[in-house]
């Protein structure tokens, strides 16, 4: 890969401002990121991903007054990056006064520049050292009445390309609910209003997945108008979470003993997702669990 391929975000600004929050958001994105990186190594970061064969395209470090001396080089350091045919982008991050020192009061911190003494001490002086870095940044964000959700957003919005369904895994795990509700679960359905194959003999020691027990399910008009409304549903709220930055879903789908139901429907969910352009894997958490252990409902 060429210098000028890499894409590199250089993330700096005032402490409390977001720096954090920002570097999250690129990470999710795809960036590989490194925090209170010293301006000394920059080039040679730089060198190490450009030769990533292509495994690292996206690159952002988090630069800043904690590196103390070494915060002194930064502009040098970016010189060396133009000399060096490396194209970056500085985001600045920056809040009010009134903002920081709220920040600092809420979380108990102390500010770098400020160890013993008054918060808004540190926070001028840090404003005043950064000043003419603040001038070189190609990208200022004022975080003042920004939560960090809109600042993890706005970064996204920003360096990040338009998120689409392929971008965020959504994991379907099917489960009895005798054996507990996955803790990692964003969203849970509970399918036991259906009628449950283990009443009939045949299909007892089946699973969903089994062309009988799927048959058994989706033949009741209950499971086929339960499924129009479900994956109408889905299909409405999940660009909602893409939009909100969510980068990972997971669906449980639960039934009595997580054998026969769940795992009909949960396949017919992974089916749908697929369809609709999502990346999606499933996992059967007690369907083995239940034809191994015998009795379940």
């Amino acid at each position: 890969m060429d210098n000028k391929d890499l894409q590199l975000i250089v993330i700096t600004g005032l402490s409390g401002a977001g720096r954090t929050q920002a570097m999250q958001s690129l990470e999710d994105q795809g960036f590989f990121c490194v925090d209170n990186l010293p301006p000394a190594f920059i080039v040679k970061f730089a060198e190490l991903c450009a030769r990533s064969q292509g495994k690292i395209s996206k690159a952002a470090i988090v630069c800043d007054l904690r590196g103390g001396a070494f915060f002194d080089s930064l502009s040098e350091a970016l010189q060396d990056l133009e000399t060096e045919g490396f194209r970056y982008e500085i985001l600045f991050l920056e809040a009010s006064d009134e903002t920081l020192v709220r920040r600092y009061k809420e979380s108990r911190r102390r500010h770098p520049l400020s160890p013993q003494g008054r918060i808004l001490d540190g926070i001028q002086a840090e404003r005043q050292q950064l000043e003419e870095l603040r001038g070189k940044a190609h990208t200022i964000i004022d975080t003042s009445n920004l939560s960090a959700q809109a600042l993890r957003r706005q970064v996204t919005e920003l360096f990040g390309k338009q998120q689409g369904p392929g971008q965020m895994p959504i994991s379907v795990i099917t489960f009895g609910f005798k054996y507990g509700v996955p803790l990692d679960a964003d969203l849970v359905m509970d399918v036991r209003f259906l009628p449950n194959p283990y009443y009939v003999q045949d299909l007892r020691p089946l699973t969903g997945e089994h062309p009988l027990v799927r048959d058994y399910v989706f033949n009741n008009p209950i499971a086929q108008e339960f499924m129009q409304r479900y994956l109408a549903l889905l299909e409405y709220i999940l660009p909602r979470y893409l939009s909100e930055g969510k980068t990972h879903l997971v669906l449980g789908v639960g039934c009595t003993g997580g054998q026969h139901r769940s795992v009909a429907i949960g396949e017919r969910l992974v089916e749908f997702l697929k369809e609709q352009g999502y990346a999606v894997s499933v996992k059967h958490r007690d369907a083995e669990r239940n034809q191994k252990g015998g009795q379940t409902r």
